[in-house]
């Protein structure tokens, strides 16, 4: 009976053992994975920060280049690796953040350092203010070309009555009338009703008769008293 005892014992400190095991396997292939994405997220964020600080060293080493060669040996450089045109788009990056070290902007990803520098005129504010800040991170970056977006004006429309038709036609249409005491189409309507006449019609003839009174060919007579 004890030696059963013993047995059973034996038997579940063994399933306590391996589910122990088991939950430090599993515990450690956690962290293990856990430490491996954080290491591969840092690893990829300054593989980006070595790629920007890389652009920029290549940036001022060009513009220095064309400083002190002639027109022909600078041609001739670029020529060798094969660039026809490249070269521009690193020079704007060396004019427009010449004031600061590659190391200074290393934390800004590359295409917000070819936006600004593309635009330089456009985002001038927000570089010469880079200057004043502790540290030069994308998220600074981002704040300040926000703050600079001023909302475009509303151009507002020239009010036009003019409409197309399928075939490519046009034709006038006069917008609605909105008075408080009708008083436009109540006479339209009494108009149209007494003479007959489409609604067209009678605004064609008001307006000849206002422009032929602004052109002076008609004038306004006062009734004499009888």
């Amino acid at each position: 009976m004890m030696t059963q005892v013993k047995s059973a014992i034996a038997a579940q400190d063994d399933k306590q053992a391996i589910a122990k095991s088991d939950f430090e396997q599993q515990f450690l292939e956690k962290r293990n994975t856990a430490v491996k994405s954080l290491v591969d997220n840092s690893i990829s964020f300054q593989m980006l920060a070595d790629a920007t600080e890389t652009i920029l060293l290549h940036a001022f080493w060009l513009a220095k280049q064309k400083q002190q060669r002639s027109l022909k040996e600078y041609r001739k450089l670029l020529a060798a690796q094969g660039w026809k045109g490249e070269e521009k788009r690193y020079l704007k990056v060396a004019a427009a953040f010449q004031k600061f070290s590659p190391q200074e902007l290393a934390q800004i990803e590359p295409s917000t350092v070819y936006q600004l520098a593309e635009n330089s005129k456009k985002y001038k504010q927000v570089i010469d203010r880079l200057l004043d800040l502790t540290a030069i991170t994308q998220e600074a970056v981002r704040s300040l070309i926000k703050e600079q977006r001023v909302p475009k004006e509303l151009k507002l429309e020239k009010p036009s009555i003019w409409r197309r038709t399928k075939n490519g036609g046009r034709y006038c249409q006069v917008p609605p009338i909105h008075e408080t005491d009708d008083r436009t189409g109540t006479t339209l309507q009494k108009m149209m009703d007494e003479e007959g006449l489409s609604a067209q019609k009678i605004v064609a003839e008001a307006v000849a008769l206002r422009q032929a009174y602004k052109e002076g060919q008609l004038a306004f007579v006062e009734k004499k008293a009888t």
